[in-house]
């Protein structure tokens, strides 16, 4: 019996694809798939796309996934397609039909019913949601028809616009804060047009600064001859953060997790105190806090590579 030959060894990749996600395929399995082309050790991505939306997924490799967890804070930016008329049980299209009803309104009654929600909402998470209740996630209580009472949270829309109207569809933007459903703002404004309502399209367009801008698909990303040279580097996931350059001493010192006092030392300060990225020859050293006092404290280091 011949033994089976040696996988090959994944490989230390650091940086950031921006992927395309297509219909039908939820964010983990685009995660594996893309994982596997680069041939990546480590990796992962920045909050999930429901698999019948489509659009920028941002998927953090290495050193990358360091900072990923500031994507999850993101505001994200969608276009939707609000189906007027028609409710399901998951908000969208995989869900089966509740109920069906005329629609008839006018773009004076859609923009007064987007207005409502514009600003700080309370929105209550859908039960066909990844949230967990005892260990469980909610759409499995779901699927076997239990619904559970879900709390209201704050949310914000910072942006809520009417992009289109062709009844019984409405073609809508949306910029909103993390932890958004945009299946139940689509809801939300049918039941405030009194038709009722489910999504029949959603496509994210942009997370925090990222946009569609340098966006790849699995097809195209499958038949690069050079995948890796598709990859952003790391600081693609900082660059909304002031820029501080250190000095060849300072580096050591603040790669050791030692707090610098940066007002005597000839080092350009930003104004403002908050998170930074760091820098020394133009090489990125990672995340720090500034303080009072020009006070730099390390938050999270860049690992260096061998070259």
């Amino acid at each position: 019996m011949n033994a089976r030959p040696p996988k090959k060894p994944r490989d230390l990749v650091d940086g950031v694809l921006l992927i395309d996600k297509p219909v039908g395929l939820s964010s983990n399995d685009a995660l594996i798939k893309v994982k596997r082309i680069v041939n990546a050790k480590k990796a992962g991505h920045t909050g999930t796309l429901d698999p019948f939306a489509t659009g920028l997924l941002p998927l953090c490799f290495g050193e990358a996934t360091k900072f990923s967890q500031d994507l999850l804070e993101a505001d994200k930016t969608y276009l939707a397609t609000v189906h007027l008329g028609i409710t399901t049980t998951t908000g969208d299209t995989e869900g089966e039909v509740l109920e069906t009803r005329d629609v008839d309104v006018s773009t004076e009654q859609v923009e007064a019913a987007l207005a409502r929600f514009r600003g700080p909402i309370l929105q209550v998470p859908p039960m066909y949601s990844a949230l967990k209740r005892d260990g469980k996630a909610l759409y499995e209580y779901a699927r076997e028809g239990v619904t559970l009472e879900r709390e209201a949270r704050p949310v914000t829309i910072h942006e809520l616009e009417l992009v289109a109207i062709a009844a019984p569809f409405l073609s809508i933007r949306v910029k909103c804060s993390k932890g958004t459903y945009v299946r139940v703002l689509g809801e939300d404004i049918g039941a405030a047009l009194g038709c009722g309502a489910h999504l029949s399209a959603l496509r994210r367009v942009q997370v925090g600064a990222l946009t569609t801008a340098n966006m790849v698909t699995l097809e195209e990303l499958q038949a690069h001859e050079n995948p890796l040279s598709l990859l952003a580097p790391v600081d693609a996931l900082l660059s909304t953060f002031p820029r501080i350059d250190l000095t060849p001493e300072l580096e050591k010192r603040f790669l050791n997790g030692q707090r610098l006092a940066l007002g005597k030392e000839a080092v350009t300060v930003p104004p403002e105190l908050g998170r930074v990225r760091v820098y020394a020859d133009g090489r990125l050293l990672g995340t720090a806090i500034l303080q009072e006092y020009a006070i730099l404290a390390p938050e999270r280091l860049i690992a260096a590579r061998q070259a």
